[in-house]
């Protein structure tokens, strides 16, 4: 399966982020806990070059802990500052005011050896379509400013948003990057809804989801399914799936379409408990 998804607005949203670099003291890299390397848009690095950075691992309440700790160890062995933050409920909220000001503070101590009294921080927030951006903003400024939705693509213009009197946020549209070179980053966003389904074929994601689960969180799909064995063939365990739920058409035959969506729907609702898709130790093998 080849994703390719580029529309106009993003390569629109990609110059606006550029031309509004330098208006900025500080960027916030939103990413997907659950996949916190996949989330990440590699032309992010090529736009914002050396502007100090604070990564954000949002929906952390979704993600398995253990991983997320070690995802945030990751990226401070690569030079990068990350929290992990839930913008939902508001978990680590204060951590982002605390820790832009860390990595702005050598720049603001310059400036008040001038004379210069430092202003409120200036943040741009960037990240990938559905990775929470708005109902960040909104959580901070604590007021409905920006337009969320549980779909991508909701922002559609940039807007500055006060937070208080220490910062000011730039929200931009979510930025995909032209094709998936690695097609299993294409999966990943797609089961975890950063890619609109109307464009996919589900049964693919599916069956990603399945082999997933299957390698990495049997216990929790043997629980979720009450099954009595995992079934060594994907198309097995479709049929025990849709036999136990009752996916079925006449003639007892199981509905592989209400199955497909049934999987999906109970993954990205967390259904199976906290997952990570992917881990550091990944990478570090391949290096």
């Amino acid at each position: 399966m080849t994703i390719q998804w580029f529309p106009g607005h993003m390569a629109k949203a990609r110059r606006e982020v550029t031309e509004k670099l330098k208006l900025v003291d500080i960027i916030f890299e939103l990413v997907d806990a659950r996949i916190p390397l996949s989330s990440r848009n590699p032309m992010i690095e090529q736009i914002i070059q050396q502007k100090p950075r604070l990564v954000l691992l949002n929906k952390a309440d979704m993600a398995d802990p253990i991983l997320t700790k070690q995802w945030i160890d990751y990226f401070k062995s690569k030079g990068l500052t990350a929290i992990s933050i839930n913008s939902q409920d508001g978990q680590g909220m204060k951590e982002i005011t605390l820790a832009a000001k860390q990595l702005l503070q050598e720049k603001f101590d310059k400036q008040r050896a001038k004379g210069i009294r430092p202003r409120a921080i200036r943040a741009m927030i960037v990240g990938i379509p559905n990775a929470g951006k708005s109902t960040l903003i909104n959580r901070l400024a604590k007021k409905n400013i920006a337009k969320t939705g549980n779909k991508p693509g909701v922002t559609k213009a940039q807007s500055w948003i006060k937070v208080g009197k220490e910062m000011e946020l730039l929200d931009t549209p979510g930025i995909l990057w032209p094709k998936f070179e690695d097609q299993e980053i294409g999966l990943k966003l797609a089961l975890t809804g950063a890619i609109k389904d109307t464009i996919l074929n589900l049964q693919d994601i599916a069956v990603y989801a399945l082999r997933f689960l299957k390698e990495h969180y049997p216990e929790k799909l043997v629980e979720r399914y009450q099954l009595n064995e995992l079934p060594e063939e994907i198309v097995e365990l479709f049929d025990e799936i849709g036999k136990k739920r009752g996916c079925l058409v006449s003639g007892g035959t199981v509905d592989y379409d209400k199955v497909t969506e049934l999987i999906i729907r109970e993954f990205r609702s967390e259904k199976f408990g906290r997952l990570t898709l992917e881990s550091p130790k990944d990478i570090i093998d391949e290096e």
